[in-house]
């Protein structure tokens, strides 16, 4: 294909704060995990897809509850108001576990 550009997985984005390696991240409405540590400001390759432990806010997740990012406090909810969809639980995690498994990508 001529209008083929790459894959989708690993975008290169502009890092909106300083972030470390495995840090959550929103760049508009594009959701990603730094895959190294990168000031705010510098471009930062994030991953879009696959499966990642990220931190939660407090709560119990089930498998296959719907995962939204909270880009004010940089976690994990089950809360859809004022979050943005980014996947789905894939382990039960306990309220008070500080983080959950997520499996990245939009989910019906």
């Amino acid at each position: 294909m001529k209008n083929y550009v790459q894959k989708g997985e690993n975008l290169t984005l502009i890092a909106p704060r300083a972030l470390k390696s495995g840090d959550g991240f929103m760049v508009g409405s594009i959701f990603a995990v730094a895959s190294a540590d990168a000031a705010q400001g510098a471009p930062v390759v994030g991953v879009t897809e696959d499966v990642f432990d990220l931190p939660k806010a407090t709560g119990a997740v089930t498998p296959g509850a719907k995962a939204y990012w909270d880009n004010t406090a940089f976690n994990l909810t089950t809360n859809a108001s004022g979050t943005t969809l980014v996947g789905v639980f894939t382990q039960a995690a306990a309220s008070a576990d500080p983080s959950a498994r997520v499996k990245l990508g939009i989910v019906a």
